[in-house]
């Protein structure tokens, strides 16, 4: 099945009933502008008893092709930029585009690993660095804990990967705490410029290490624990075990903050986002939004609508008038059905 599409560079607003393919147009903007889907593994992309699927799209800087196809059983992902093939996209081959997507706004309450995963998404996407240190981590994580599982193993050989852990657990976990700062330096007043009111909104690394010296914090706990690690077969604790903690008004936002209080949080979240990416990449980024423009009210709309000037924009939604109200000035329907 074949489907084209012409965006305009400014709002474009997808409408349609449940279940005809607005959300997955927008996974296939994010796909070739990142490289990967946000919700499915490559194999998950071709359609049920085809061999392979295709995207391709202007963006205006280049043209760019994703091939995913079936090799051996293995279904894997080739990517064509302006002619140029390569196996994966690095930070340096995105197009900058942010997601804002109903399962966001459960990011309070969900788990840790969605926190951690949303801040090293993050860091993947602006640190050209961060991919490389999180995956020397998992490494070494692996190795100590297929050594925590084996049952005869002299104690110098553990101390080697507990050094190892310790010191690229380090480097990761600076960068995430850096990171944090970085959004505290202006959430809270995002927040305020939303909400208008003098509210105090800051995020948290939360681990039961030392953040100061995470390093020789870690070194120390993994040496207490190694007999503990040893009869779960795993490592307990480090930047896999961490978490984010978000604090509004000096109380957890995942207990105390009201409905409107979270979409404002993640609201105010999701523009930093954006402010970040256009300065890592000096270019302004496109901006999706899947479904979550019915979740906010009038004034979170309005502010949301204000942000989005000079901005590439993709919305999908089920009401077309509730959202084109707020854009009269200049729209593109796209109407699916």
């Amino acid at each position: 099945m074949d489907e084209s599409f012409e965006f305009s560079g400014d709002v474009n607003i997808i409408v349609g009933p449940n279940g005809v393919g607005k959300t997955n147009l927008l996974e296939a903007v994010l796909f070739l502008a990142r490289g990967q889907s946000y919700r499915a593994k490559p194999a998950d992309l071709v359609r049920f008893e085809q061999e392979w699927a295709r995207l391709e799209a202007d963006f205006g800087s280049g043209q760019r092709i994703v091939k995913v196809k079936a090799d051996e059983g293995v279904v894997k992902p080739e990517y064509e930029i302006d002619g140029k093939k390569y196996k994966r996209l690095g930070m340096g081959k995105f197009v900058p585009a942010v997601l804002f997507e109903p399962n966001d706004l459960q990011l309070l309450i969900r788990s840790p690993e969605s926190r951690r995963e949303y801040i090293d998404g993050l860091l993947a996407r602006t640190d050209p660095e961060f991919s490389g240190t999180k995956n020397t981590y998992i490494r070494t994580l692996r190795q100590r804990n297929a050594l925590l599982k084996r049952p005869q193993n002299s104690q110098d050989e553990l101390f080697v990967w507990n050094v190892q852990l310790s010191e690229s657990g380090a480097r990761l976990a600076q960068k995430r705490l850096l990171l944090i700062n970085e959004i505290n330096s202006v959430i809270a007043k995002h927040y305020q410029n939303i909400a208008q009111k003098p509210t105090k909104l800051s995020l948290h690394y939360l681990t039961a290490l030392n953040p100061e010296n995470y390093g020789s914090s870690f070194l120390k706990k993994l040496e207490a624990s190694e007999q503990l690690d040893y009869l779960r077969g795993f490592t307990g604790s480090g930047p896999h075990r961490d978490d984010v903690g978000f604090e509004i008004n000096s109380q957890s936002a995942a207990l105390s903050a009201s409905r409107g209080e979270t979409r404002t949080i993640l609201l105010a979240l999701k523009i930093f986002e954006m402010e970040l990416l256009e300065k890592v990449f000096q270019s302004t980024p496109i901006l999706l939004l899947d479904d979550v423009f019915s979740e906010l009210d009038g004034k979170r709309r309005r502010y949301l609508v204000e942000s989005l000037k000079q901005h590439q924009v993709f919305i999908t939604t089920t009401d077309a008038d509730a959202v084109i109200e707020h854009f009269t000035t200049g729209h593109n329907l796209i109407a699916l059905s």
